[in-house]
């Protein structure tokens, strides 16, 4: 006999979270009340744009909650009206109250877009990439006061390929996760996940990435700068400034070319094939790049339209080049 449905809160913001809020709205449980941030001013022109997983519960004419303050007694007490069994967290946002973790008979579980106890934090997947990882995966946790320290109740794990950037690897760990989340909740309810605690001397962690972060630093190893364009993927993005402007950059790859006589950032080659640059350590080819004010294009139909000279030096704003 089937065990009977559970009743779920859902919080999430992202789409990472979108996918497990399908995957359960499709499933054997009830999803009662969704949770995400509030609707937040986005883009060039500052228009006010839901949340992905907003969009989402809206289309399941779900209940939709956005708290600016999770942390209150009536934001409590809103939840128990709904009467969950239990909390699915991913991708949220906030840490949660012990007046949250402690309410549902199941407690909360989170959907953790890394392999625990690797990469805590706000951005797992993509430090995940930044650090060059060939391997990924999701983790679902019971959740306690702590960031990400809760103990495990299931992993799942696939390869990182070959070009893999953190908006590709997104959605597959978001498929990934929805996936592993439907084989917990089904373990919770018949009673056949077992909890393992997480090592915490082997944590570490993934903080938040910001704008400044995306500038590259070409003395570093081409292989750490392939990563770091890859890992920066859609957002914040990586750049670089030539003659003044700046370029974000997209599609790296490693050329292996002795450079160790050439000042790093220096253009080797601008052509069809896109934008070489030595690095610290061998050469990086750029193949598609975004100028300021304009869309992502081939690295080869922007130089078409635009010259950089080979022997000129890319780097921080107000650098010669």
């Amino acid at each position: 006999m089937a065990p009977p449905p559970l009743r779920i809160v859902f919080m999430g913001t992202a789409d990472f979270a979108a996918a497990g809020l399908q995957a359960l709205l499709a499933g054997p449980d009830q999803v009662v009340a969704v949770v995400t941030q509030p609707d937040k001013a986005r883009g060039r022109g500052r228009k006010v744009t839901p949340t992905p997983v907003k969009v989402a519960a809206e289309a399941a004419a779900m209940p939709v909650l956005q708290p600016t303050r999770i942390r209150t007694v009536e934001f409590a007490n809103g939840l128990r009206s709904y009467q969950p069994d239990l909390i699915v967290v991913a991708a949220y946002g906030r840490i949660l109250p012990p007046s949250l973790l402690n309410l549902p008979p199941f407690g909360c579980i989170n959907v953790h877009g890394s392999l625990l106890p690797r990469y805590r934090g706000a951005a797992p997947i993509q430090w995940t990439v930044l650090s060059g990882e060939e391997e990924a995966g999701v983790t679902i946790i019971q959740m306690d006061a702590g960031m990400d320290t809760g103990d495990m109740l299931l992993r799942a794990r696939i390869k990182v390929a070959a070009g893999e950037t953190a908006g590709s690897l997104t959605g597959k760990l978001a498929q990934l996760g929805s996936e592993t989340l439907m084989k917990t909740i089904r373990g919770l309810k018949e009673g056949t996940v077992n909890p393992v605690p997480q090592d915490h001397n082997q944590a570490t962690m993934a903080p938040m990435l910001h704008k400044d972060d995306g500038l590259i630093d070409w003395r570093r190893d081409a292989g750490e700068i392939d990563c770091r364009i890859r890992g920066l993927d859609p957002w914040p993005t990586a750049f670089t400034f030539a003659a003044g402007r700046r370029l974000q950059l997209f599609r790296p790859e490693v050329v292996f070319r002795q450079v160790e006589d050439i000042p790093p950032g220096t253009v080797l080659a601008a052509d069809g094939d896109g934008l070489l640059v030595a690095c610290g350590r061998n050469a990086l080819l750029i193949r598609e790049i975004q100028p300021e004010g304009k869309k992502r294009m081939a690295a080869g139909a922007f130089l078409r339209g635009r010259s950089i000279a080979v022997g000129s030096r890319l780097g921080r704003q107000g650098e010669s080049v």
